[in-house]
């Protein structure tokens, strides 16, 4: 099965990362996480590093557009087959990179995705 990096996470149990990482763990996707502080959430482990990340096929972004320049490379060196772009995470800037280096962009929200077996 496929492995989702949900960047941005937040152990805040109000935040929609941490509620993302709920949902993907009760639908047994292969979940890890990265945020800016670390911590748990449904088992899984934040990371404050993206040292480990590995095999990533989606990219789920739960960081507005100006903070997520400094990840950039970071994102596309993952090579991850899609990211998704939740609302409030659009950046066309970023579009354009990824689509550049072959990454699916996907403009969406994936807790509806998760909700409707699109994901």
């Amino acid at each position: 099965m496929s492995k989702t990096l949900v960047f941005g996470a937040s152990t805040n149990p109000v935040r929609y990362s941490n509620l993302a990482i709920r949902r993907l763990v009760d639908k047994n996707i292969e979940t890890t996480a990265f945020g800016i502080r670390g911590g748990t959430v449904s088992s899984i482990q934040i990371k404050d590093n993206l040292v480990d990340f590995q095999n990533i096929d989606t990219v789920t972004l739960y960081l507005s557009s100006k903070n997520q320049k400094e990840y950039y490379q970071s994102i596309v060196d993952l090579r991850p087959k899609r990211v998704i772009f939740n609302p409030g995470t659009e950046n066309p800037e970023f579009y354009q990179i990824l689509e550049e280096e072959g990454i699916e962009v996907e403009v969406a929200c994936t807790l509806v995705m998760l909700a409707t077996d699109q994901y």
